[in-house]
């Protein structure tokens, strides 16, 4: 008996299933839901997906995606631009962003160094970040990658890069996060909580 299959539906689910986090099940139940749209609410979809990959871009000074040359951070004048706080993804930005806290600018990697994943140091842009530091005022770089070996590693490596330069050069604190116990929060967390600590 032949298996059922509707050659343009099997493709909608690959495709589906090829981004991050998509298993078989989601990918079919997205497909099926995209064809129960009407036709026109289809093509906005698709007109928006192909709109952002045409028009959104990297800021030419800061990496972040951008629709404009330079991006709306790196545009405001109200930003400290002596300090530039160094995350791995824009999404990072947008989370920084909404604690409303920080005042200065960012630089995107977009990505770590992973050797193990054949990542390596020129394929994310830490030659803009250096650029960066040669043609700014750049008074302190604040390492804000994750806090995983991969994370550790790339923002070693880059401090590392940076100390010829004479920038100050700092980690972001990590500790315990709001209503945590310390009973269950591991060494690493712990260590960190207490290197970040500060007179209250």
């Amino acid at each position: 008996m032949a298996e059922y299959n509707v050659a343009p539906l099997s493709r909608l689910i690959e495709q589906f299933e090829r981004l991050p986090g998509i298993g078989h099940k989601t990918a079919t139940r997205l497909a099926y839901y995209i064809l129960s749209m009407p036709h026109s609410e289809a093509q906005k979809f698709a007109d928006a997906v192909l709109d952002a990959h045409k028009k959104i871009h990297y800021c030419k000074i800061c990496c972040n995606l951008t629709d404009s040359e330079i991006c709306s951070i790196c545009n405001d004048d109200r930003r400290d631009k002596s300090i530039i706080c160094v995350v791995e993804d824009p999404r990072d930005v947008i989370a920084l962003e909404k604690t409303r806290e920080f005042k200065a600018t960012y630089h995107v990697l977009h990505g770590v160094i992973s050797p193990l994943n054949g990542i390596t140091p020129d394929m994310i842009k830490i030659k803009e970040l250096l650029a960066r530091l040669n043609n700014e005022s750049v008074k302190e770089v604040i390492m804000a990658t994750n806090a995983t070996v991969e994370g550790e590693a790339t923002a070693m490596y880059i401090s590392k890069l940076i100390k010829p330069f004479g920038i100050r050069v700092t980690r972001l604190a990590y500790g315990i996060p709001v209503g945590g116990d310390l009973e269950y929060a591991d060494e690493v967390t712990l260590s960190r909580a207490l290197q970040g600590r500060c007179e209250i």
